[in-house]
């Protein structure tokens, strides 16, 4: 270890499993559903007796990858609350002590690492924000995906029974006149709008990953504490003569 610094744990190995997993799911999520939008890439299959089935092997992957991240999101709502190692909630709670420091990591980013006045030990409040937005934007795809899945489901039944699309409809009809306020428009509200909104939330999220890389990287290259490694191994190196 080079001196002048310690090493300290930052995700334990459930949190970086649950990382992987959405990291990967969300690749398959992407490619399977715009290829359900619009398949894009049938052109490039040779014709043969098998093309039928593209269609539906993306639809079974988006199915799968979405099962996951319903795992993954259950288990990181838990962590969220009662996880031993650390609560990411209690760094979300507008207090003094939390905006000052969210404010501080935003001076620190704007400023390129000019002005660092905060403990980079620990998880901060500016990530912890960061991290709830892309659980929103998640949960929203988790609700509306389900709202169209169920809406093929169009006998009101399925093969383990009618309480399934009776349960899907109750805990996700609400996406529809949701997404009907956001998009706007004239007519009634209809499931198009619902499919116009999981479109544009995939946007956001991309975008998101996209930020989420470029800050990781940046971390690692300013603060010169191995930020980037922790979703490998778990661990980061911090300056001991630059605690808060």
């Amino acid at each position: 270890m080079k001196e002048g610094y310690k090493k300290v744990k930052r995700m334990t190995p459930a949190m970086r499993i649950v990382h992987w997993a959405n990291f990967f799911s969300m690749i398959v999520a992407i490619v399977t559903g715009l290829y359900i939008a619009e398949p894009y890439y049938q052109t490039l299959i040779a014709e043969s007796a098998v093309d039928k089935y593209v269609m539906a092997w993306n639809r079974w992957g988006h199915f799968i990858v979405a099962i996951i991240f319903d795992v993954t999101s259950i288990i990181v709502a838990y962590l969220y609350f009662f996880s031993r190692f650390e609560k990411p909630y209690k760094k979300v709670i507008p207090t003094g002590k939390n905006i000052k420091e969210f404010l501080a990591v935003l001076m620190n980013l704007i400023t390129l690492n000019r002005k660092k006045d905060f403990d980079s030990s620990h998880l901060d409040s500016f990530n912890a924000v960061y991290f709830a937005i892309f659980h929103l934007l998640l949960a929203w795809m988790l609700f509306s995906g389900l709202q169209l899945y169920v809406h093929g489901l169009e006998s009101g039944e399925s093969s383990i029974g009618s309480w399934w699309p009776a349960m899907l409809h109750l805990v996700t009809d609400w996406t529809i006149p949701f997404s009907h306020a956001i998009v706007g428009g004239t007519g009634p509200a209809t499931l198009m709008d619902v499919r116009i909104m999981h479109h544009y939330i995939m946007w956001f999220i991309i975008t998101w990953v996209v930020i989420h890389i470029y800050y990781q990287v940046w971390r690692t290259i300013y603060w010169q504490e191995g930020d980037i490694a922790i979703v490998f191994g778990g661990t980061k190196f911090v300056k001991e003569d630059k605690e808060a």
